[in-house]
């Protein structure tokens, strides 16, 4: 055999060779996308069967059936509210001037953190009178993952500043630590009522409170909820957002502005904004 032929066999060999396991590459590839795809599938009837059981453990008033019917069902407004259908709420002494305004998301990890950064500095202002402080409340996060904790949050919420407006505060705080906010990829806790009661045990006013439990389970906040989120929408505003007197505190930003999230930070804006008020 000539070396030219010998050469032209190897070659042939080694192409073969190569397609066997291109071949096989591409066989091993589809096995194994079978195989991920299988449990991809398992993992989401196991997510799905554990995110209606997280719905439901709440009884009735975690369920979206029930949150659908809310709109037509009679509007009770809790203690401590004004405005068109309740949907404003305002803490602080009547004489203070300013008014700084808080909007959240009950489910929002960034406004927990806020919440945690600056409760103590805000309470403490709001006692001084240096200002009021408004609650801006929407529930827009359970829209964009299909749950109904924000909305469930806020319905406890109400329960709460039903019995006081400390109580309120401290079941918000409560609510916001790092001890019982959930995780952002977390499971929607929040539409536990057995949660959000747990959680109110940690707040004495609350703690056994039978007209708040009862309105915590049988959702007599609902119909008001929903239209405290429709309000804080037409604000337009990504959260969380700071304000004082109307104008954005924060650090600009391509995106807007960046709520200032120390303490530092934060009476630094504030005391800004008073000053360019005189």
């Amino acid at each position: 055999m000539s070396n030219r032929n010998t050469q032209s066999s190897k070659q042939a060999a080694r192409t073969r060779l190569r397609a066997e396991r291109e071949r096989q590459k591409k066989k091993e590839s589809v096995r194994r996308q079978l195989i991920a795809g299988g449990a991809l599938v398992a993992v989401l009837a196991v997510a799905g069967a554990i995110g209606v059981a997280v719905a439901t453990s709440g009884g009735e008033s975690a369920g979206g059936d029930t949150w659908a019917k809310a709109s037509s069902a009679e509007l009770v407004r809790p203690a401590h509210t004004a405005g068109k259908n309740g949907t404003d709420l305002v803490i602080g002494k009547k004489g203070a001037t300013h008014t700084l305004t808080l909007f959240a998301d009950p489910r929002c990890p960034f406004c927990a953190t806020l919440d945690q950064n600056l409760n103590e500095t805000v309470q403490k202002d709001v006692d001084n009178g240096k200002y009021k402080v408004s609650f801006r409340l929407g529930t827009f996060l359970d829209d964009g993952t299909r749950g109904t904790g924000s909305k469930n949050a806020l319905s406890a919420m109400g329960a709460a500043l039903d019995v006081g407006t400390d109580a309120f505060l401290s079941y918000k705080s409560a609510l916001f630590s790092k001890e019982y906010h959930p995780e952002e990829a977390g499971p929607d806790k929040f539409a536990d009522n057995e949660y959000l009661l747990k959680v109110a045990d940690t707040v004495p006013a609350l703690k056994g409170n039978a007209k708040f439990r009862d309105a915590v389970k049988s959702g007599t906040y609902r119909r008001w909820v929903l239209e405290v989120s429709k309000r804080f929408d037409t604000f337009k505003v990504p959260t969380p957002t700071v304000k004082l007197d109307g104008k954005v505190l924060g650090t600009d930003t391509p995106n807007g502005k960046a709520a200032p999230f120390s303490p530092g930070a934060f009476n630094a804006e504030v005391d800004k904004a008073m000053k360019a008020k005189l």
